[in-house]
């Protein structure tokens, strides 16, 4: 397959695979290879937007069980996805990709304000646009801002890339004999709570009939894999 079955695609991303074997901030080879990974995909010529989180740097809702005002430790959590789409779009750019960086948190010096009908134009140009903070509001993780905004953009498919390579029945590191799906429904990922994004992301994927991939971002060539549709990871679809 050299086709793409997808046409325009949301990419979540979490900010601890930045950090790769490190426990805090940015790591040089890991970017690398997330940007060698990104670049196959974008010369497929598709419409791409990514997610990434902060918890290579923050983490609000951690921050909050230690005492910390919960919309304080968010807005810090926000900021810090800010920090992380420059660093990538940066290093999309030194690869020679076309890439815009934007927020949903106003900080207009340093990185453009996101406005969905430029990020659309953008991705009609199959420019890469990276959207930062969060959904700029608190309370929201960065799961509900990929849902978001795959639906304010008409993407096809939330792209969920993470250390696993797929949805299991319970966590495959503590049980041995865990049961990987290749597809189940919104509804069973709801009712036994398998957390493969938070409930508010799950309800807006599922009433915007988005469907979710979960695969293991690590792995040489899944994303390009995911991409043409090839059947690794795991889809959520209602």
């Amino acid at each position: 397959m050299s086709n793409p079955v997808y046409r325009r695609v949301v990419l979540k991303l979490s900010g601890e695979i930045l950090a790769g074997e490190q426990s805090f901030g940015i790591e040089n080879n890991s970017v690398s290879r997330l940007v060698r990974e990104v670049k196959s995909i974008n010369n497929l010529g598709i419409g791409l937007g990514i997610i990434i989180g902060a918890g290579n740097i923050f983490r609000g809702i951690k921050l909050s069980a230690q005492g910390m005002d919960r919309v304080t430790g968010d807005n810090l959590g926000m900021l810090g996805t800010v920090i992380n789409a420059i660093a990538f779009q940066q290093a999309l750019s030194q690869a020679g990709c076309s890439a815009t960086a934007m927020s949903a948190v106003n900080i207009s010096r340093i990185i453009e304000p996101y406005v969905r009908n430029q990020a659309l134009e953008l991705m009609n140009k199959r420019e890469i646009v990276i959207i930062a903070g969060g959904t700029g509001n608190p309370y929201f993780t960065t799961d509900s801002a990929a849902a978001l905004r795959a639906a304010e953009l008409k993407a096809e498919v939330v792209l969920k890339g993470t250390k696993v390579d797929g949805v299991y029945d319970k966590d495959p590191v503590i049980h041995p004999d865990a049961k990987k799906y290749s597809e189940i429904t919104f509804s069973k990922v709801i009712s036994d709570n398998l957390r493969v994004m938070d409930l508010t992301a799950m309800t807006l994927c599922k009433e915007n009939s988005i469907p979710i991939i979960v695969f293991n971002i690590h792995k040489q060539g899944a994303l390009k894999k995911v991409v043409l549709g090839e059947p690794i990871g795991t889809i959520v679809r209602e």
